[in-house]
């Protein structure tokens, strides 16, 4: 291990449990890993203890619903500790004797509801409840205020998802959430709550309902029974539904950070053992669940003014994949333990190869949101764009191949470096080919903005991990059809991408595509033009934008990144709010008629109008480079087509794409 980061790998505890490093697993929705009686399933099992076996010092579970009477639930939508209390303590039991053999921890994160914000195809026909009367988050309603026996029968809930909880062998439970506005929190903050009984007005009142939920534990479960809580210092939020920006000035409607510390200080007082820090709302979403338009370590100022006024200790998450970031955390006393997300999708043995000194080969998360949040939002199902086989580690586990192939693999972008990795992990022999000087295909022109670092990290990963299994790769090799059939391989893997789309726009000299822009063979002008409001667009033009530039940005669709998708609503409302915010002039359900002296002809609302600009980039799309595949289709029984030459979609489905090809070959 490197010295350096020895002080991560040190002991510490909650309450009376003991963790052998400071790295927790932060709580995800665990979509797709219950069964039908609210049991862990055994991709639920196989998920929580791969990360386990990774180094994670404490795993914390997803959340899990307690009540399923007052606010409806889907089953099996996430595991239940009460729905059939004797089949989840059956399932539980195996997932922490598991987890217990590699000497790690694992609390139950138990949710009192997301009253408000619930997710709509998860809500059917019910009606959101709330603690008042106040707008759903998503959808045009009005909540049901909760009446007060409904509020204490989900206490006894949670005291009786805490007996199962225990008798399952875990080591303590965490609790969902004064944080992110779900139910508890909203009835923790005054804009939500506009009771007029003991559940509202003062902010003792206001904290009466997660106060009871500790009190209820504790007696049940005792006090060396740890309950940690989720909790958000500070809101962000602007108005109903309209979320602040990083460095902007606004009034707080939800919990400021005085408030936020006053409140840290009772909550702690009440019983609770750690404080699980993080700060956002539903309304100010990226918060929340930070893109790559958010820094890294975005929670670290926050939970260092927690852990200045508590005495238990504080987690903090929150882009946290930085070890030296971690590490300066930790020094500097801003928190006791770094949590974990999305990195442990991306890499279940990050903690692991941090102690051994492999930093170079951690697989890094891209905060994209694609195989995670959005696959959540969209389809109930939690994933990773990176790992393929995160939450179904078994069925998705490498076999060695019976016999080892010669496969050629022509494309050095993603989709060509995973069928790489895997192939060679299985026994095989892969050579990969690559026209440029380097590795990373598209990564390359993605990953320049400075908001883009972990796409860069990204191709910079395969490289180490490619150079770490010897893989043959032979650069600057362009590749033709004949070639490949003078090598005469095994198989061939064909993953040559994809081309920028052009449209004839006359005679302008100043018109160039994203690629070469972002690449820095053409230069963006002063006054720029992107003409495609897509992903790749609007992330163009907000660095440019970013960089003195101004731009305006052209969209033939009535709005914003609506061919994309499903971009989880942290990223895209981000991404839409950082437009404006930095002056990028939109204009949508406009078309690019061609190029002028001055600028660009556009065509909107029936009429003609001219831009002033001294560059057009053009950002609409990509056509995929099948061209090789088309030539040798006929020739070779084993050949296959992945990620953008067969379908331009985005970095998730090129390595998912070469993942099941390279795994089943």
């Amino acid at each position: 291990m490197s010295q350096k980061y020895a002080k991560l790998f040190e002991p510490v505890s909650i309450g009376p449990v003991e963790l052998k490093n400071r790295y927790a697993m932060a709580p995800m929705g665990p979509l797709g890993l219950s069964d039908s009686e609210g049991g862990f399933n055994q991709r639920g099992i196989d998920y929580y203890v791969e990360r386990a076996r990774g180094g994670t010092a404490l795993i914390i579970t997803g959340v899990t619903f307690v009540d399923n009477q007052v606010e409806k639930h889907a089953m099996p939508s996430v595991p239940c500790p009460t729905h059939n209390g004797i089949h989840f303590v059956r399932t539980a039991r195996e997932l922490t004797e598991r987890i217990h053999s590699y000497d790690a921890r694992i609390f139950l994160q138990m949710s009192a509801g997301f009253g408000r914000v619930t997710i709509p195809t998860n809500l059917g026909d019910h009606p959101p409840v709330a603690p008042s009367p106040i707008p759903h988050r998503w959808l045009n309603k009005t909540c049901r205020p909760l009446a007060k026996e409904e509020i204490r029968h989900i206490v006894r809930m949670f005291g009786i998802g805490a007996v199962n909880a225990k008798r399952a062998g875990f080591d303590g439970v965490e609790i969902h959430a004064v944080h992110e506005g779900y139910l508890l929190d909203q009835f923790a903050i005054s804009f939500f709550n506009q009771r007029t009984d003991e559940y509202g007005g003062s902010l003792e009142n206001r904290l009466r309902f997660a106060r009871e939920v500790v009190e209820e534990i504790k007696e049940r479960c005792g006090d060396d029974f740890p309950v940690a809580l989720r909790y958000s210092v500070k809101s962000f939020i602007k108005d109903w539904r309209e979320g602040g920006l990083p460095g902007e000035t606004f009034e707080e409607k939800g919990r400021d950070v005085e408030e936020g510390i006053e409140a840290a200080k009772l909550l702690v007082s009440y019983g609770y053992d750690a404080l699980d820090v993080d700060v956002g709302s539903y309304d100010a979403w990226w918060w929340s669940h930070p893109p790559m338009y958010m820094p890294k370590g975005l929670y670290i100022p926050y939970a260092k003014r927690v852990k200045e006024a508590v005495d238990v200790p504080v987690i903090c998450a929150g882009r946290m994949d930085n070890p030296d970031l971690a590490l300066d955390a930790i020094n500097s006393g801003a928190c006791d333990i770094i949590g974990l997300g999305r990195p442990l999708l991306a890499d279940p043995e990050y903690v692991n190869k941090l102690r051994a000194g492999k930093r170079e080969l951690i697989r890094p998360c891209l905060s994209c949101h694609e195989g995670c949040m959005g696959r959540i939002q969209e389809y109930s199902a939690l994933g990773c764009a990176v790992n393929p086989a995160a939450c179904r580690e078994r069925e998705a586990r490498l076999t060695p191949a019976l016999q080892p192939k010669k496969v050629m693999i022509i494309g050095g972008g993603v989709a060509g470096c995973e069928a790489a990795r895997v192939l060679k992990l299985r026994g095989h022999e892969p050579v990969l080919y690559e026209k440029g000087d380097r590795l990373g295909g598209n990564l390359l022109a993605g990953g320049v903005p400075d908001f883009k670092e972990d796409d860069r990290a990204l191709a910079a990963w395969y490289e180490n991990v490619l150079r770490d299994l010897q893989v043959r790769i032979k650069l600057n090799t362009p590749v033709t059809a004949d070639m490949v059939r003078e090598e005469n391989p095994d198989a061939v893997i064909v993953a040559t991408g994809s081309i920028p789309k052009r449209i004839p726009l006359g005679d302008g000299n100043n018109t160039f595509t994203a690629t070469e822009v972002l690449l820095g063979e053409k230069t963006a002008g002063e006054r720029t033009v992107v003409v495609g409001g897509g992903l790749v667009g609007c992330e163009l033009a907000l660095w440019l934008a970013k960089k003195g530039k101004q731009v305006t940005l052209v969209e033939e669709m009535d709005e914003l990144l609506a061919a994309n998708g499903p971009l989880c609503h942290a990223n895209s409302d981000m991404l839409k709010a950082l437009i404006p915010h930095y002056g990028i002039k939109v204009l949508t359900s406009t078309k690019v008629i061609r190029a002028t002296e001055k600028g660009v002809l556009v065509h909107a609302d029936g009429e003609e109008t001219e831009i002033e600009a001294d560059t057009v980039v053009l950002a609409i799309g990509f056509d995929p480079d099948k061209t090789l595949y088309d030539e040798l289709k006929h020739d070779f029984a084993n050949i296959h087509r992945i990620g953008d030459s067969r379908r331009v979609a985005n970095i998730m489905y090129a390595i998912w794409d070469a993942y099941e090809v390279a795994s089943s070959l």
